[in-house]
């Protein structure tokens, strides 16, 4: 196999343009030797992104084209629904937003995956994301049983753009209603785009598409120069019942 020469940064400045992504690994764009929060507040608005695995070098990537969902273009699924509408009326359940970021980084981190050993979402992304969280731009979504966290996911925001991270399940379909929820809330809030890096078959079963990445760009350009949303703490219901 030939040996891939990438730049190597040594400041959060150093980005590369994106169009300078290899064409295999497909996206991949740089590399450096840590990951903090400065790293990722400058690498999210440019549409970069880290993944890399223990023992490398953070590896920072710009897929193309990018897998993103369209808030209007969400697909809920009638068996997701059912599950919902049955939840919805428990009083030991909840879907929450910023209650617990750390535990539930923690708990993706400790998802175990079909075909994946191990995660990339070792302690120095926890803790850099934790950082971003207090900065404001690193959120939870949290499914709540019982007073016990069994599923969510965690999403980094800059104006009205989310780049979704990683998803998380102790019980069957609890991720899925907590993103559901979540997809509920951002459309009230007017978002139009969330970011979802590589197409899986599960975000394509949910509406995802991929867009070449000028276009990505664009959009998502457009989404960071809007107000950021309100991120407090609270509580989401679930108002996207089809009649």
């Amino acid at each position: 196999m030939a040996s891939i020469t990438l730049p190597w940064l040594d400041t959060p400045n150093d980005f590369p343009p994106t169009t300078q992504a290899l064409t295999e690994p497909a996206g991949l764009l740089a590399a450096s030797d840590t990951l903090s929060v400065d790293w990722l507040m400058q690498s999210y608005p440019r549409g970069i992104f880290p993944w890399y695995s223990p023992g490398e070098p953070v590896l920072w990537w710009s897929t193309n084209p990018r897998a993103v969902l369209y808030v209007d273009e969400f697909k809920l699924h009638r068996s997701l629904l059912k599950v919902i509408r049955k939840q919805a009326g428990d009083p030991n359940r909840a879907i929450r937003l910023n209650h617990a970021f750390e535990a539930t980084i923690r708990a993706c981190a400790s998802q175990t995956r079909a075909g994946q050993q191990g995660t990339w979402i070792t302690e120095e992304v926890i803790q850099a994301y934790l950082d971003l969280h207090r900065r404001g731009h690193a959120h939870s979504v949290e499914h709540w049983h019982q007073g016990e966290l069994v599923g969510g996911l965690y999403c980094v925001a800059f104006g009205h753009m989310v780049f979704g991270e990683s998803m998380f399940a102790r019980q069957t379909d609890a991720s899925k209603v907590a993103f559901a929820h979540f997809v509920s809330w951002l459309k009230q809030q007017n978002v139009r785009i969330i970011d979802c890096q590589q197409a899986t078959r599960h975000l394509m079963s949910l509406g995802a598409r991929l867009l070449e990445r000028k276009v990505f760009e664009e959009e998502m350009a457009h989404s960071i120069s809007m107000s950021a949303l309100n991120w407090e703490p609270c509580t989401l219901a679930w108002t996207n019942d089809p009649t």
